[in-house]
């Protein structure tokens, strides 16, 4: 601080003590006495005092003046401003936890109609399993009724029948009614999910922040500019400049690691893991078949007609299929039983976690309930062409419901071009994107020269909602995010890519040439 006029001390020299200092040098711009100008600054060109005290009054008049009219002014514009960031701060921090609240809210709505439509579909199912019980049991004591009756018949013809009464009773003991046969009941399993914080993350949304500190200098930092050179007039444009922290609960392996590789026995191009660490699979015939880990074959059920594509419902773990004849069917208890019919010839299926069945048909996709009852369908677009073409693989998110679906867009169907793709759709069927196979030209594993055009044959969601696209003649395995955009290739192979398909902990399943198997691990939660 300095010290006020009325106290200045009066300064003398330092070297030569008691002499005042009368003098300024020049060459070293500082106060001398008449003794230094013989010693230390002897040649030196000095000048009185008085001299240059018309400059030192302008320089003291120019700070005055700029510190009054800018400095101060400006410093009074901060010190208001923080007034506004206060004001900004709470309002901002305020609408966050609003809005985190009201997500919250509607995802325990959702969970708990969730949770209602299951408790409905246990409860119906149930009761059907009831009756049927029940009308097993009255079959089974009118059989036992019906044999006691037989077998009083039989007595009496042996006490005192005639010898007719006796041949016409040892004719009807050859005649008797069978046996009921047991109802196949319908089955229902709850896995509960032992880990599923990352799936609540993911669900509530993203959330980005921004550390106290990580921001090195504030708007009144002049060397704090942009790219056209003009200071950024907010904080929340310097956050731009210095970056978000994002939360990462999902890594991508830096490289896939293949954990089984096997031969199937079988051929397959519809791939669906199960719960327990098997996976059923069909191709282009009668039968459907469980194979283990290891590729070893578990159960094979035979079909009257050709499986055209195969489901695993995600509520009830059940295997669903649509086949060459129009049925849509469910696996019970090792045989299939039939739900309902499609007027179209079905090419693809999906049930979905509300437990209903998406079934893709030429020119369009429907939503059925299990009974067959249609809840939704396809409309066309602004073109008067079909959302929906070629349907040739169906697929279900799990964190947003949307739906990505496989189009072969073939033209004899309506397609524009007849170019392959991958359309994503939200839960009433309207377009969000549509993926054409895009890889961008920095990718470090480029396509090698003369690619086949993208031809995605298959394609999964795996738990975090990025989607998985088989490309079959490019021979490899395509990873991009819920929201179309390209993250890796997650592997090349040999062969042809046939199907796709991920387990509960995110192994990848994918078959090439039709009957290598690889379980392929890209990522870590």
């Amino acid at each position: 601080m300095a010290t006020p006029m009325g106290q200045i001390p009066l300064r003398t020299c330092t070297e030569h003590k008691g002499r005042p200092l009368e003098l300024y040098c020049e060459k070293c711009d500082t106060l001398v006495c008449y003794k230094c100008l013989l010693s230390t600054h002897k040649g030196h060109n000095a000048c009185e005092l008085s001299d240059i005290t018309p400059t030192k009054k302008q320089d003291i008049q120019n700070f005055i003046d700029k510190t009054e009219q800018n400095d101060l002014v400006q410093l009074r514009e901060y010190i208001k401003s923080t007034d506004t960031l206060l004001k900004d701060n709470t309002s901002n921090f305020q609408n966050l936890s609003d809005k985190l609240k009201m997500q919250t809210d509607k995802l325990k709505k959702d969970l708990d109609l969730l949770t209602a439509h299951t408790l409905s579909v246990y409860h119906k199912m149930e009761e059907d399993n009831t009756k049927l019980i029940q009308k097993y049991k009255h079959d089974l004591e009118m059989y036992d009724k019906q044999l006691r009756q037989q077998i009083q018949e039989c007595k009496a013809a042996l006490q005192q029948g005639s010898h007719k009464e006796i041949y016409d009773t040892g004719c009807e003991i050859h005649s008797q009614i069978s046996l009921p046969v047991k109802p196949v009941l319908g089955t229902a399993s709850f896995t509960p999910n032992k880990t599923p914080q990352h799936h609540l993350e993911l669900a509530l949304g993203k959330i980005d922040t921004l550390d106290q500190g990580q921001l090195a200098s504030t708007d009144q930092d002049e060397s704090v500019r942009t790219s056209g050179g003009q200071k950024p007039s907010s904080t929340s444009q310097q956050s731009e400049l210095k970056g978000k922290k994002t939360a990462t609960m999902y890594k991508l392996l830096p490289q896939t690691k293949v954990l089984k590789e096997w031969m199937s026995a079988v051929g397959i191009n519809s791939i669906c893991p199960t719960t327990d660490g098997q996976v059923w699979t069909s191709f282009n015939s009668n039968t459907l078949t469980l194979l283990d880990r290891n590729g070893r074959v578990i159960q094979q059920v035979k079909h009257k007609a050709y499986i055209n594509k195969i489901s695993l419902s995600p509520t009830t773990h059940t295997l669903w299929v649509c086949d060459t004849e129009n049925n849509i069917m469910e696996l019970v208890s090792g045989q299939l039983i039939h739900r309902f019919s499609t007027k179209e010839y079905p090419m693809c299926i999906c049930v979905t976690a509300c437990n209903h069945v998406i079934v893709g048909m030429t020119d369009d996709i429907s939503k059925f309930t299990t009974q067959g009852h249609m809840v939704l369908i396809t409309s066309v677009t602004g073109t008067g062409k079909p959302l929906v073409c070629t349907p040739w693989r169906i697929s279900e998110c799990p964190v947003t419901h949307n739906v990505a679906v496989v189009d072969w867009n073939n033209q004899y169907d309506g397609g524009v071009d007849g170019i392959e793709h991958v359309i994503v759709m939200d839960s009433d069927f309207k377009e969000l994107f549509v993926y054409r196979g895009d890889i961008p030209s920095t990718y470090k594993q480029l396509p090698h020269k003369g690619a086949e055009p993208f031809n995605p044959c298959s394609v999964v969601y795996d738990s975090v909602g990025n989607i998985i696209i088989g490309d079959r003649y490019n021979n490899r395995v395509l990873l991009i995010s819920g929201r179309g955009e390209f993250l890796r290739i997650i592997h090349t192979d040999r062969y042809n890519t046939m199907a796709v398909g991920v387990d509960r902990e995110d192994v990848l399943w994918a078959v090439f040439g039709g009957c290598n198997v690889k379980l392929l691990q890209y990522s870590s939660v």
